[in-house]
């Protein structure tokens, strides 16, 4: 399981109970015996009297104890045999909770699956019942199989968990309706294990660093660091992106001191130029040079 699936997964484990006020929580479900057969989680409902009122799909917990999640990230495959695996997984839950119940369990066990979308050769295979925005029932199906398409799902605190699946232009929205709204410890886990855009990426930790308060600092600062320290190689990238930014700096410096004017051209060359020896190299033109574009030679 990669990255954004174990952040999603930790959101579910984080949120679910706080969103249902501990009327469901969210449990890492057991190994399977079947060499290796497990699901990402377990939502299992506590206090099913809670959950009415909030969003789809969360009131359709309520008739069961249990409900197996699978969650499909942006780059996740989910064609057919995808599906299928899935469903091999809850199948593999159904045969456990019959095995292990000691009160002779004998209910289906039913499977949500969250995705960015709902893929068009499910579309054209299955029928699809909404029992909210962007939640559907598949059938034909002998247990409760839902589809949560996160790309369409309303921006609400309740569905949190959901939206992190999303994908694309959605999931820019998300993350920028979101990050007011979370920890910061989780806005950074957000911006380094999903697919967000890079401009996105980039506004929101300009908006992590512009706040004043010393607590969220000092933690900034922590998480900085820890990340720091687990990756050495991001760490000298980040070395050398300071070094190359100070050469841009002093040539923009020495050209500005010396009255020579930069052209939008001249200026887009600066600014996209990344190689440390050759901005040093303009910097010793821009000395002697009687004009920017001879200084950029």
């Amino acid at each position: 399981m990669g990255q954004p699936d174990q952040f999603a997964k930790r959101t579910f484990a984080e949120e679910t109970e706080r969103i249902t006020g501990g009327a469901v929580t969210w449990q890492d479900p057991p190994e399977i015996g079947l060499v290796k057969v497990q699901s990402d989680g377990l939502l299992l409902v506590r206090h099913p009297d809670r959950i009415g009122e909030l969003p789809a799909p969360w009131p359709e917990a309520r008739m069961h104890e249990e409900v197996l999640v699978e969650l499909k990230m942006p780059g996740d495959h989910l064609d057919f045999p995808a599906v299928e695996r899935a469903l091999l997984r809850r199948q593999a839950r159904q045969v456990q909770r019959a095995e292990e119940s000691a009160r002779g369990w004998s209910g289906q066990e039913p499977l949500w699956l969250v995705a960015p979308h709902v893929p068009d050769w499910l579309r054209a295979q299955r029928a699809l019942a909404a029992i909210g925005p962007a939640c559907y029932r598949v059938e034909p199906s002998s247990f409760p199989f839902l589809w949560i398409a996160a790309n369409d799902l309303p921006l609400r605190d309740e569905l949190v968990p959901f939206l992190v699946a999303r994908s694309g232009r959605a999931l820019d929205e998300f993350a920028r309706w979101v990050a007011p709204r979370m920890p910061l410890a989780w806005v950074l886990g957000m911006v380094r294990f999903t697919a967000m855009s890079a401009t996105v990426r980039e506004e929101l930790l300009w908006w992590v660093g512009k706040g004043e308060d010393p607590e969220v600092k000092a933690r900034e600062r922590e998480i900085l660091q820890a990340l720091l320290g687990a990756n050495p190689d991001v760490q000298q990238k980040l070395v050398e992106q300071g070094r190359v930014s100070e050469a841009r700096t002093a040539l923009r410096t020495v050209l500005a001191h010396r009255q020579l004017s930069l052209g939008p051209e001249e200026d887009a060359r600066i600014e996209g130029c990344a190689e440390l020896d050759v901005l040093e190299r303009w910097h010793e033109r821009a000395i002697t040079a009687a004009t920017a574009a001879e200084a950029l030679r």
